[in-house]
């Protein structure tokens, strides 16, 4: 599961779901490997969630040299040995050459949980769905009346959480329910601090194999009236 040529003070784990993404897998799989981070390694651990693509054939030739997996994304964190874990989509929407900003508040000693944002960055965003982005910014509002955070974007993919904090979790959601499921955990942990940074957006269109619809929105809404004000 480790990928990393010596062994160093701090190890970053990069947790990949992935669901039918073998032909962006190799390509993002080489971004990551690129990324040069100074004094931390890097793990790698894919999640396979029963693709029936090509994706188990890329994990496997990649494994010859640098990858491990796991069997799902709360099995992922469990496995997960680095100091600090971070969430990344395989779909190439979300830079791997900007975990240096996600990471500098955390090594900065300012951060427990940093959140990406597709909302307040000046990098490139891909000019997409305007009701996407309206449904985005909905439940981001929705979620804050309830953790009464302010953050930007709640949905957004780029969660980067100091390990410990991350697995004193009980998480239960498996889809896209994981995002208000954190964010609203992680906003019950007395004294947290939680960061936001601007990210870049490559985002795909559902030609290109974008995923979420209108039905994992009406879930994102009940996960935030459920973990905010009855699961605990």
């Amino acid at each position: 599961m480790v990928n990393g040529e010596n062994s160093m003070n701090k190890k970053l784990s990069i947790l990949i779901p992935t669901y039918n993404e073998g032909k962006t897998l190799p390509l993002l799989l080489a971004a990551i490997q690129d990324v040069k981070l100074e004094n931390i390694e890097k793990e790698i651990i894919v999640i396979n969630d029963c693709s029936n693509d090509t994706t188990d054939e890329e994990v496997e030739k990649y494994l010859q040299h640098h990858l491990g997996k796991g069997a799902a994304l709360h099995t992922g964190i469990l496995a997960a040995t680095g100091n600090y874990i971070l969430i990344q989509d395989a779909d190439l929407e979300y830079d791997p050459h900007e975990y240096p900003i996600l990471l500098k508040p955390m090594l900065d000693g300012f951060a427990d949980v940093v959140y990406g944002s597709r909302f307040i960055s000046g990098n490139p965003h891909r000019i997409l769905f305007f009701w996407h982005t309206l449904g985005n910014k909905f439940l981001t509002f929705i979620s804050n009346l309830f953790t009464n955070l302010n953050l930007t974007d709640m949905e957004v993919c780029y969660k980067l959480f100091r390990a410990d904090i991350l697995k004193s979790l009980t998480l239960q959601e498996k889809r896209f329910g994981f995002e208000p499921e954190v964010t609203a955990k992680i906003s019950k942990i007395q004294g947290i601090r939680i960061y936001e940074v601007g990210i870049s957006y490559y985002g795909r269109t559902y030609r290109e194999g974008k995923k979420i619809n209108w039905k994992d929105g009406i879930h994102a809404i009940y996960c935030i009236l459920k973990y905010n004000l009855v699961s605990k």
